[in-house]
């Protein structure tokens, strides 16, 4: 069985500073790379920053900056969100890097090899905050301005020389690969939109501009640079050294195993890179999953309206464990979701301080009291210590089978479950009040319930690794050698050594003003 795994993000445009709908495609991504982990796989986890096209050159120009040293500055601050958000990413990829510069040229002498790429002229509507053509029923007139009706961003006429691909070549063999592979495009309702737009009929696309520089130059004609989706998608492949097909790190992650990408990018990923590589002749990601947008208060977030939610200052109010919980527990993934203030504090009060942190807190403290600080070992379980075990126990294929299905609500839901019934196994127990007439059972309902808090933190660890990273410094363990088989290992943790110091794992938010 193959046990190597390749997920990657969105590389980012770092023409601003980052926000919430940056934030949520690379904890979603980070999350999921964090669990193949505990599954034993050698995990590649790809994220990066797309520094290429008209809009980083203007923005440059603005700030009176060279467009590399402008990138440079922009790149970095990217850089340190995946630090913010504590991703656990191998790689970060920039497309203005000699490797990725090496792939597009690869990818570009292909389709002209393929014969997939012609000169002609280029005449249509074109977004430059977009990076993307669109046709005239994509567009509207609002304000007197013609707008993108998928983004909203303004669409200006474009008239040049380019050279085009011959992506209309490409439906019947695009859509006899969505019908093969159900899969690649998720959710459902995503795959359903891309076959629709691929069955009205594919139009040829323009894969080069000559009216800014800042971009990879055509091969052998230096006045066009490479459309920006064509260079940006390659970054999948770069950061695997190709096109050296040969090389280890290529042959043991591609095809990518999953693309994490936001709806407003599907296009480009579901139907423009698998025609690039299927003209290339290189496999398919197995894939791609567009997730919703981030609303807030149920409104799209914009500049104009006052309502973006900066990811950076919510983390600095709250915690970034609290942020990664609340964005995947209450967003339905492939949805779009509404996120607010009030349900974020409700969220770490119930969930988080409540719920998990109690558990661990009042276990650890009432042993630190009453077992010499260490944790008492038993085989003499009753039906009662064995239920709440085995509940969890025997539902680890499904938790394993909701995550590689991208279920990722259902998965949270079950393990906040488990939580809140060993918090009711520990009270209904009631080991403070047999802790002298029987102590044998007292100890057995603490080894019990310690075995269901290393369980629990275990299937949390992905989602809020901060936080159970001290659990498992509090029991002497190391999250290094932290798998999920280690959920039906009753001897991997040392009854031997005291308890690490106990600190609160979530304060709970009282009065917020």
């Amino acid at each position: 069985m193959n046990k190597n795994f390749y997920i990657t993000t969105p590389i980012y445009y770092p023409s601003g500073k980052p926000h919430m709908g940056h934030a949520y495609s690379s904890i979603v991504a980070d999350i999921f790379a964090r669990f193949k982990r505990l599954e034993n796989y050698n995990v590649l986890f790809l994220t990066g920053t797309d520094e290429h096209g008209q809009k980083i050159q203007k923005e440059a120009k603005k700030n009176n900056k060279d467009p590399k040293i402008f990138c440079d500055e922009l790149s970095e601050t990217f850089k340190s969100l995946t630090k913010i958000l504590n991703l656990s990413n191998n790689d970060f990829i920039r497309t203005t890097e000699k490797r990725h510069h090496k792939s597009v040229i690869e990818i570009w002498n292909r389709l002209v090899e393929s014969g997939d790429i012609y000169l002609d002229k280029y005449s249509g509507w074109y977004s430059v905050s977009d990076e993307a053509f669109y046709d005239e029923d994509e567009i509207e007139n609002i304000n007197q301005k013609k707008v993108s009706k998928s983004s909203g961003s303004t669409v200006e006429w474009v008239e040049e020389e380019s050279y085009f691909f011959k992506l209309s070549s490409w439906s019947n063999k695009l859509l006899e690969f969505y019908n093969t592979n159900p899969n690649f495009i998720l959710p459902t309702s995503r795959k359903n939109e891309v076959v629709k737009f691929v069955e009205k009929g594919l139009k040829d696309l323009s894969i080069s501009r000559t009216s800014f520089k800042w971009g990879i130059p055509v091969p052998k004609n230096e006045k066009h640079v490479i459309y920006v989706w064509l260079d940006a998608l390659t970054n999948y492949i770069s950061a695997l050294n190709f096109p050296d097909i040969k090389d280890k790190k290529f042959k043991d992650f591609w095809p990518a195993d999953i693309h994490i990408i936001g709806k407003d990018i599907l296009r480009f990923h579901a139907v423009f890179w698998p025609a690039f590589l299927l003209a290339a002749k290189l496999p398919l990601p197995k894939k791609v999953f567009g997730h919703g947008w981030i609303l807030s208060d149920d409104k799209k977030m914009s500049k104009s309206l006052g309502n973006i939610l900066d990811p950076i200052e919510i983390i600095d109010k709250y915690g970034v464990d609290q942020l990664r919980y609340y964005l995947v527990k209450e967003v339905s993934l492939g949805n779009d979701g509404s996120i607010s203030m009030e349900n974020l504090k409700n969220c770490i009060n119930n969930d988080l301080a409540n719920n998990y942190g109690n558990l661990c807190q009042r276990v650890f403290s009432f042993i630190k009291k009453n077992c010499d600080n260490k944790i008492p070992k038993s085989s003499t379980l009753d039906n009662l210590d064995k239920k709440l075990l085995d509940n969890l126990r025997n539902n680890i294929p499904k938790l394993i089978n909701l995550m590689n299905k991208q279920d990722l609500n259902e998965y949270i839901k079950m393990v906040v479950n488990f939580s809140f019934e060993a918090n009711k196994y520990f009270n209904d127990s009631e080991p403070w009040a047999i802790k002298k007439k029987k102590p044998e059972r007292m100890k057995t309902i603490l080894h019990t319930i310690v075995q269901q808090i290393k369980n629990i933190t275990i299937l949390l660890s992905p989602i809020i690794p901060n936080a159970t990273d001290k659990v498992f410094s509090i029991m002497n363990l190391s999250n290094e050698n932290i798998t999920i088989d280690k959920i039906n290992d009753d001897n991997f943790i040392n009854y031997e050594k005291k308890l690490d110091n106990l600190e609160i794992l979530f304060n709970k938010i009282e009065n917020d003003n």
